[in-house]
């Protein structure tokens, strides 16, 4: 039987734009105030931002141009930024043409197919320091164009040459932009548009999306406002002043925790559930947001792919201090509140931290010794003077946005050639060793350095043995980001699963949803007990949490569930397969589907979701690597062989895989191809001794009994005392005639197994052979 892999997170990328109408108020007013029957009890809906104009026109002006403004508009004169007057753009053999027909705006360009095709540009899409372009598909989809604009240069140049220097981006692969992975519709709209409904039809496979307005307005945030317009006409003194002024949203008199959640809908990197309704209390009612975990961090939490903010502020200790995106960036332009490092010395003592001897650069004026950083770029005297320099690192994405940490890190170039980790003083000195920052630290601040969860994080991921303490310390110690929390539970569950068995289920009473969700990810249900411990959390108040619980109980055969459990499972499995229907544009929203089908029996839908999903993704190894499962299981061994090795093509370094592949083929006598995979996975440095135990079965089957006697030495010196490998031991040299090395190991499994009959049985065979 090949193991089963079933979690499989999905998350996307964006890019960023615009349209302002203008509604007459005094419609307005006569729709929402002349009829006397509407009360603040009817449920509200959008009303438009021209709505908001009269009343909130600082706040309008502050906006207008701001990212959120101009994060998504028609294309005409007033919005394309790019050069249509005949541009031109070559990359390999093809050149692609920008230019305008009858006012409309038209891109020739590779697209389906491969082929080369006229395509017109319906809307622009950001305009800092990009903007990218949109054309119209069946089916009601939007594709993003790959040839961007770039606003500073005042060029064009590919986004996936850009973003995937390494790669053979093809129309078959689901990066291209004529595929799903640059799909509008469902990667970028609910955070580009104002009260975006996606309705993506799974049976159809189409779109009928949506919006209210088609840029980030003030509804956006605030949520619609029908009501606070009838809030906002009535006479002073008959305006309740308990309900928020009418808004769903409340933005003012909450702490920085709830504050933050609010902008974490769209700046954060995350699976949805459904469609944004802005009455959400809890993220994990809407979404999930991705741990802090390799391949989209760092090992020790730093920004690696996309993540959009909130996974690295949220682990900051500004963020436990109670600072809030307000408190540096202002709420309606989004640009910063202050210059330079006038930001930061709105709290840090200007006489401690404004000076030299805090961070030994030299000031602007002082030399005119000038450093090339790691991309390049020239870095003048007095840069090293800056905060946000020292400890706000940053990368590009998207081939020219430069975006930085928010976890406000202080550097650690001592720990940077150990983990592969960035850190300012090299990012900027490209030509100097992390060891030469290293001695400069140390010289500078002394041998001390204040610990860090970091570190706990980072040696979690190589599993080192002093790891399991300080991951545990992370996990119960409520003083931590609950991020930081809950991605160490997720270490430890991964790497320490049998050792960390009491801290999971102990977790699943944590107060945080978050933590809770974690849990139940990796808890174990090993026992009657582990069950009804997990039953409670089907009424969980929080849906994500629901739907954890849900999933894993539903591979319990039903004798075993208690009675009151049963129709909590079938009511929470409903939601959960709506919420994989929303996704079902997507590779993983398909592979959960067929999980959910796989756990109800039905074969059929199993199958051809993942078919669907690899349909989407053929890359998608997770859906590969369950449908060879399925495959096996029904005897399908020559397809099943066939997938995992598709699988291992891209990722010769999976061990499962390996495992897996091994397992099927020694199931269709192919032995020597068996113990081939058997062996490449031994040589990743496998901690599964059962691997020895297979490919010393593989060398007996053809006779290699040396060989067999080989591995399983090698085995039982890896993993002493292991019962498999003393048993495999024993039992070889008995069927090869070594009873006094049979009798060896026989003994040493009564001693430490006196409990398992086969050592005494070992024994007697010996004994009568």
């Amino acid at each position: 039987m090949i193991p089963q892999k079933n979690k499989w997170i999905l998350a996307g990328f964006v890019a960023t734009v615009v349209i302002i109408l203008s509604v007459p108020i005094y419609l307005i007013k006569n729709k929402y105030f002349g009829n006397d029957k509407i009360t603040l009890n009817e449920k509200p809906t959008f009303v438009g931002r021209e709505t908001c104009i009269d009343c909130h026109k600082i706040q309008y002006d502050l906006w207008l141009g701001s990212d959120h403004d101009l994060a998504m508009d028609y294309a005409n004169d007033s919005t394309v930024l790019g050069d249509f007057n005949n541009a031109e753009l070559i990359t390999g053999k093809k050149t692609h043409r920008f230019y305008k027909k009858n006012d409309k705006y038209y891109v020739y360009t590779s697209g389906i197919g491969d082929s080369m095709q006229e395509y017109e540009v319906k809307y622009t899409f950001g305009y800092h320091p990009l903007q990218q372009y949109l054309v119209e598909f069946p089916g009601g989809r939007l594709q993003t164009l790959s040839l961007t604009w770039d606003t500073i240069s005042k060029s064009w140049y590919d986004m996936a040459n850009a973003v995937y220097p390494d790669q053979n981006i093809s129309h078959e692969n689901w990066l291209h932009w004529t595929n799903q992975a640059q799909n509008w519709n469902g990667m970028c709209a609910d955070c580009h548009s104002t009260n975006l409904q996606k309705n993506y039809n799974i049976n159809t496979d189409t779109y009928q999306t949506t919006w209210s307005e088609i840029d980030v307005s003030c509804e956006a945030c605030h949520g619609p406002a029908s009501d606070h317009l009838i809030w906002a006409d009535l006479p002073e003194s008959k305006r309740p002043y308990n309900n928020n002024f009418g808004l769903v949203v409340k933005t003012s008199n909450i702490n920085n925790f709830q504050y933050v959640d609010l902008c974490a809908r769209c700046h954060s990197r995350r699976t949805a559930l459904q469609d944004y309704k802005h009455d959400t209390v809890d993220l994990l009612n809407h979404m999930i947001p991705e741990l802090i975990r390799e391949p989209l961090y760092f090992p020790d939490g730093q920004i690696r792919d996309e993540v959009y903010v909130f996974g690295s502020f949220t682990q900051s200790r500004m963020y436990m201090e109670e600072v809030k995106c307000n408190d540096c960036h202002d709420v309606h332009s989004g640009k910063l509140l202050l210059e330079g490092n006038k930001l930061c010395l709105q709290c840090h003592r200007e006489d401690v931290y404004e000076s030299y001897n805090h961070h030994f650069h030299q000031y602007h004026g002082d030399s005119k010794l000038e450093v090339i950083d790691e991309f390049g770029i020239e870095q003048q005297v007095g840069s090293g003077t800056l905060c946000i320099n020292c400890h706000m690192t940053g990368k590009y994405y998207m081939g020219v946005d430069y975006r930085r940490d928010h976890s406000f890190r202080i550097p650690r170039p001592d720990l940077s050639d150990k983990f592969n980790s960035p850190n300012a003083c090299t990012q900027c000195h490209a030509n100097q060793s992390n060891q030469w920052a290293s001695n400069y630290l140390k010289q500078w601040y002394g041998e001390s350095i204040n610990p860090h969860y970091s570190i706990a994080l980072a040696i979690g991921s190589t599993e080192d043995t002093m790891a399991f303490e300080q991951l545990k310390s992370l996990v119960d110690d409520e003083l931590y980001p609950v991020l930081v929390r809950a991605t160490a539970l997720s270490i430890l569950g991964e790497k320490y699963p049998i050792k960390s068995i009491p801290i999971l289920k102990s977790k699943l009473k944590d107060l945080e949803s978050l933590v809770r969700h974690t849990s139940l990810q990796y808890v174990q249900l090993n026992s009657q007990e582990d069950i009804e411990s997990m039953v409670p959390l089907l009424n969980d108040p929080i849906k994500a949490v629901r739907f954890e619980a849900a999933k894993r109980l539903s591979y319990i055969p039903l004798n075993q569930l208690p009675q009151n459990a049963k129709a909590l499972i079938n009511t929470n499995l409903t939601d959960y397969k709506e919420a994989m229907e929303y996704s079902g544009d997507f590779a993983a929203g398909r592979h959960n589907l067929a999980n959910y089908y796989w756990s109800q029996g039905n074969i059929k839908n199993a199958v051809g979701n993942f078919k669907s999903a690899l349909s989407i993704d053929n890359s998608f190894f997770p859906a590969k690597v369950n449908l060879a499962v399925i495959y096996n299981q029904q005897g399908k061994n020559d397809s099943a062989i066939l997938l995992l090795e598709e699988v291992l093509l891209n990722q010769p370094e999976n061990e499962e895989i390996q495992y897996s592949l091994g397992l099927v083929l020694a199931e269709t006598g192919q032995y020597k191809e068996a113990a081939k995979a058997f062996e490449n996975a031994i040589a990743l440095n496998s901690k599964n001794p059962r691997l020895f135990y297979n490919l010393a079965l593989v060398w007996q089957r053809i006779n290699e009994n040396e060989k067999a006697e080989k591995v399983l030495l090698s085995g039982l010196k890896k993993f002493p005392g292991q019962f498999d490998l003393l048993f495999a031991l024993s039992d070889h040299y008995i069927r090869t005639n070594n009873n006094t090395e049979a009798r060896k190991y026989a003994e040493k499994i009564t001693s430490l197994y006196p409990e398992k009959d086969i050592g005494w049985s070992l024994l007697k065979a010996i004994d009568n052979n």
